[in-house]
């Protein structure tokens, strides 16, 4: 039988603050707190409010990152935030794979990737001279 504030293995239950913290899904709890809070976060498909809501294995979290959204079962609760292989066993990562480049929207095609179609330093300066050649015509 469980002693006085334990609860059987089964039934273990955490915060979502606490947890999201954790399993490394948030770099601190406040911050936690604060996704949980803005509505970033949903457990079993109900959108959670309360940084305080309790999860407990089996469930669903469904977490809005800045690009995409992150879908993780819960496996257990988290005892520390140890490193990422401790972490990791808290969670299954279910998220779907990312669609590719021809299933995507306009949106998303039209957003370049991080340091991509930046011009290098000698295609800036041919694109330079092109602009005053043309400048210097037209007038």
């Amino acid at each position: 039988m469980a002693q006085d504030g334990e609860q059987p293995a089964g039934q273990a239950r955490q915060r979502i603050d606490k947890w999201l913290f954790f399993a490394r899904l948030r770099k601190s709890r406040s911050l936690a707190a604060k996704s949980v809070e803005a509505g970033d976060v949903s457990v079993n498909g109900v959108n959670v409010r309360q940084p305080s809501h309790a999860v407990r294995p089996g469930d669903v979290v469904v977490l809005s990152l800045d690009r995409h959204d992150m879908v993780v079962k819960v496996l257990q609760p988290g005892a520390r935030r140890g490193p990422y292989e401790e972490a990791r066993l808290l969670y299954s990562d279910m998220t779907p794979p990312p669609p590719s480049r021809e299933e995507r929207n306009l949106f998303a095609q039209a957003t370049r990737e991080r340091g991509a179609g930046r011009p290098t330093k000698r295609e800036r300066r041919e694109t330079d001279r092109l602009q005053a050649f043309r400048g210097d015509g037209e007038d």
